[in-house]
Protein backbone atom coordinates (compact mmCIF):
# COMPACT_ATOMS: atom_id res chain seq x y z
CA UNK A 1 0.00 0.00 0.00
CA UNK A 2 1.46 3.47 -1.06
CA UNK A 3 0.30 6.82 0.87
CA UNK A 4 0.66 10.45 -0.34
CA UNK A 5 4.35 11.56 0.62
CA UNK A 6 4.33 15.42 2.64
CA UNK A 7 7.74 15.50 0.79
CA UNK A 8 7.07 15.53 -2.37
CA UNK A 9 6.60 18.91 -4.42
CA UNK A 10 3.21 18.27 -6.01
CA UNK A 11 1.79 20.16 -9.01
CA UNK A 12 -0.22 23.28 -8.31
CA UNK A 13 -2.74 21.99 -10.86
CA UNK A 14 -4.08 19.05 -13.21
CA UNK A 15 -5.51 19.02 -16.45
CA UNK A 16 -5.80 15.82 -19.32
CA UNK A 17 -4.79 16.84 -22.17
CA UNK A 18 -6.83 17.18 -25.32
CA UNK A 19 -6.24 13.65 -26.61
CA UNK A 20 -6.42 12.33 -22.97
CA UNK A 21 -9.66 14.62 -22.14
CA UNK A 22 -11.19 12.78 -25.27
CA UNK A 23 -9.88 9.18 -23.44
CA UNK A 24 -11.21 10.46 -20.69
CA UNK A 25 -15.00 10.96 -22.17
CA UNK A 26 -14.44 7.70 -23.73
CA UNK A 27 -14.15 5.76 -20.71
CA UNK A 28 -16.83 7.87 -18.75
CA UNK A 29 -19.24 6.90 -21.61
CA UNK A 30 -19.12 3.09 -21.05
CA UNK A 31 -20.34 3.72 -17.64
CA UNK A 32 -24.41 3.96 -17.36
CA UNK A 33 -25.94 6.98 -16.10
CA UNK A 34 -25.74 7.22 -12.26
CA UNK A 35 -22.40 4.73 -12.28
CA UNK A 36 -19.71 7.08 -13.73
CA UNK A 37 -17.71 6.69 -10.40
CA UNK A 38 -16.89 3.27 -11.66
CA UNK A 39 -14.95 5.30 -14.40
CA UNK A 40 -12.27 5.85 -11.32
CA UNK A 41 -9.59 3.74 -11.44
CA UNK A 42 -9.20 3.80 -15.50
CA UNK A 43 -9.03 7.74 -15.04
CA UNK A 44 -6.70 7.45 -12.39
CA UNK A 45 -4.20 4.91 -14.68
CA UNK A 46 -4.79 7.83 -17.70
CA UNK A 47 -3.82 10.49 -15.65
CA UNK A 48 -1.02 8.86 -13.98
CA UNK A 49 0.34 8.14 -17.20
CA UNK A 50 0.30 12.13 -18.29
CA UNK A 51 1.72 12.67 -14.96
CA UNK A 52 5.26 10.77 -15.80
CA UNK A 53 4.23 7.76 -14.10
CA UNK A 54 2.96 8.85 -10.76
CA UNK A 55 -0.40 10.14 -9.39
CA UNK A 56 -0.66 13.95 -7.72
CA UNK A 57 -2.96 14.45 -5.38
CA UNK A 58 -4.34 17.05 -7.93
CA UNK A 59 -4.99 14.66 -10.60
CA UNK A 60 -7.05 12.64 -7.71
CA UNK A 61 -8.67 15.96 -6.53
CA UNK A 62 -9.39 16.18 -10.50
CA UNK A 63 -11.03 13.46 -11.35
CA UNK A 64 -13.25 12.75 -8.20
CA UNK A 65 -14.68 16.56 -8.46
CA UNK A 66 -15.26 15.24 -12.11
CA UNK A 67 -17.10 11.84 -10.94
CA UNK A 68 -18.70 13.93 -8.17
CA UNK A 69 -16.84 11.33 -5.89
CA UNK A 70 -15.56 12.38 -2.46
CA UNK A 71 -11.79 13.43 -2.13
CA UNK A 72 -11.31 10.63 0.43
CA UNK A 73 -13.08 8.07 -1.41
CA UNK A 74 -10.57 8.65 -4.53
CA UNK A 75 -7.64 8.53 -1.96
CA UNK A 76 -8.88 5.53 -0.65
CA UNK A 77 -8.79 3.72 -4.14
CA UNK A 78 -5.25 5.60 -5.45
CA UNK A 79 -3.80 3.97 -1.92
CA UNK A 80 -5.07 0.91 -2.06
CA UNK A 81 -3.90 -0.47 -5.48
CA UNK A 82 -0.21 -0.91 -5.81
CA UNK A 83 -0.57 -0.02 -9.65
CA UNK A 84 -1.18 3.67 -8.32
CA UNK A 85 2.67 5.77 -7.28
CA UNK A 86 1.84 8.70 -4.87
CA UNK A 87 5.19 9.43 -5.33
CA UNK A 88 7.40 9.89 -8.69
CA UNK A 89 9.05 7.29 -9.87
CA UNK A 90 11.47 6.51 -12.64
CA UNK A 91 11.32 6.28 -16.23
CA UNK A 92 11.67 2.69 -15.59
CA UNK A 93 9.49 0.94 -12.57
CA UNK A 94 11.01 -1.85 -12.04
CA UNK A 95 8.91 -4.52 -9.90
CA UNK A 96 10.33 -7.77 -9.04
CA UNK A 97 7.82 -10.46 -8.16
CA UNK A 98 8.97 -11.88 -4.55
CA UNK A 99 5.87 -14.43 -3.89
CA UNK A 100 5.92 -17.93 -2.96
CA UNK A 101 6.56 -19.14 -6.76
CA UNK A 102 8.93 -17.00 -7.99
CA UNK A 103 10.43 -17.33 -4.24
CA UNK A 104 11.33 -20.96 -5.16
CA UNK A 105 12.68 -19.85 -8.24
CA UNK A 106 15.31 -17.76 -6.90
CA UNK A 107 13.56 -14.45 -7.14
CA UNK A 108 16.13 -13.26 -4.11
CA UNK A 109 18.83 -13.40 -6.18
CA UNK A 110 16.77 -11.14 -9.01
CA UNK A 111 16.21 -8.48 -6.88
CA UNK A 112 20.05 -8.88 -5.37
CA UNK A 113 21.13 -8.46 -8.69
CA UNK A 114 18.98 -5.16 -9.81
CA UNK A 115 19.95 -3.87 -6.57
CA UNK A 116 23.76 -4.07 -7.16
CA UNK A 117 23.11 -3.47 -10.94
CA UNK A 118 21.10 -0.50 -10.08
CA UNK A 119 23.32 1.00 -6.86
CA UNK A 120 19.86 1.48 -4.71
CA UNK A 121 17.85 -0.53 -2.80
CA UNK A 122 14.32 -1.63 -2.68
CA UNK A 123 12.11 1.15 -3.39
CA UNK A 124 14.82 3.83 -3.78
CA UNK A 125 15.33 5.45 -7.51
CA UNK A 126 18.71 6.14 -9.09
CA UNK A 127 20.40 9.53 -8.93
CA UNK A 128 19.48 10.36 -12.76
CA UNK A 129 16.02 9.63 -11.83
CA UNK A 130 16.25 6.41 -14.65
CA UNK A 131 14.98 3.28 -12.49
CA UNK A 132 13.01 2.72 -9.57
CA UNK A 133 13.06 -0.85 -7.66
CA UNK A 134 10.30 -2.19 -6.09
CA UNK A 135 9.46 -6.01 -4.92
CA UNK A 136 5.57 -6.94 -5.22
CA UNK A 137 2.99 -9.25 -4.86
CA UNK A 138 2.12 -11.80 -7.06
CA UNK A 139 2.29 -10.37 -10.45
CA UNK A 140 -0.27 -13.20 -11.75
CA UNK A 141 2.92 -15.44 -14.07
CA UNK A 142 3.25 -17.52 -11.80
CA UNK A 143 4.07 -20.80 -14.14
CA UNK A 144 6.66 -18.75 -15.76
CA UNK A 145 8.32 -17.61 -12.50
CA UNK A 146 10.48 -15.28 -11.67
CA UNK A 147 8.70 -12.38 -12.94
CA UNK A 148 9.61 -8.84 -13.38
CA UNK A 149 7.48 -6.38 -14.41
CA UNK A 150 8.85 -3.07 -16.14
CA UNK A 151 6.12 -0.40 -17.12
CA UNK A 152 4.20 -2.64 -19.56
CA UNK A 153 6.20 -5.47 -19.81
CA UNK A 154 6.39 -8.81 -18.49
CA UNK A 155 9.95 -10.51 -18.38
CA UNK A 156 9.52 -14.31 -17.73
CA UNK A 157 11.76 -16.85 -16.26
CA UNK A 158 14.33 -14.27 -15.55
CA UNK A 159 17.63 -14.89 -13.49
CA UNK A 160 20.03 -12.97 -11.99
CA UNK A 161 21.95 -12.74 -15.42
CA UNK A 162 19.20 -11.87 -17.31
CA UNK A 163 18.10 -9.07 -14.70
CA UNK A 164 21.33 -7.43 -15.53
CA UNK A 165 21.13 -8.11 -19.09
CA UNK A 166 17.93 -6.65 -19.22
CA UNK A 167 18.72 -3.06 -17.14
CA UNK A 168 21.74 -2.51 -19.13
CA UNK A 169 19.78 -2.75 -22.28
CA UNK A 170 17.22 -0.33 -20.63
CA UNK A 171 20.15 1.92 -19.48
CA UNK A 172 21.50 2.01 -23.53
CA UNK A 173 18.11 3.11 -24.64
CA UNK A 174 17.48 -0.42 -26.29
CA UNK A 175 14.47 -2.46 -25.91
CA UNK A 176 14.39 -6.00 -24.24
CA UNK A 177 12.38 -8.41 -25.34
CA UNK A 178 10.07 -9.59 -23.27
CA UNK A 179 8.48 -12.97 -22.26
CA UNK A 180 10.04 -15.68 -21.36
CA UNK A 181 14.22 -14.82 -21.02
CA UNK A 182 14.95 -18.72 -21.87
CA UNK A 183 12.84 -19.23 -24.83
CA UNK A 184 10.44 -21.24 -23.31
CA UNK A 185 7.07 -20.51 -25.47
CA UNK A 186 4.36 -19.18 -23.26
CA UNK A 187 3.50 -21.35 -20.49
CA UNK A 188 4.97 -24.81 -22.01
CA UNK A 189 7.45 -27.26 -19.75
CA UNK A 190 10.50 -25.52 -18.69
CA UNK A 191 12.06 -28.65 -20.11
CA UNK A 192 11.58 -31.10 -22.77
CA UNK A 193 8.21 -33.24 -23.09
CA UNK A 194 8.43 -36.06 -21.09
CA UNK A 195 4.87 -37.84 -22.27
CA UNK A 196 3.08 -37.47 -25.55
CA UNK A 197 6.29 -37.23 -27.39
CA UNK A 198 5.24 -39.13 -30.44
CA UNK A 199 2.26 -38.89 -32.69
CA UNK A 200 0.47 -41.48 -33.98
Amino acid sequence: MSSPSTNVQQPESFAFSAKNEKAAKEIISRYPEGRQASAIMPLFDLAQRQSGGWLPLVAIENITARLEVPVIRGLEVATFYTMYNMEPVGKYLVQICTTTPCWLRGSDDVVSACKKNLGIDLNETTADGEFTLREVECLGACVNAPVVQIGNEYFEDVDAESAAKILDALRAGKKPKPGSQTGRSTSAPAGPLTSLTEVE
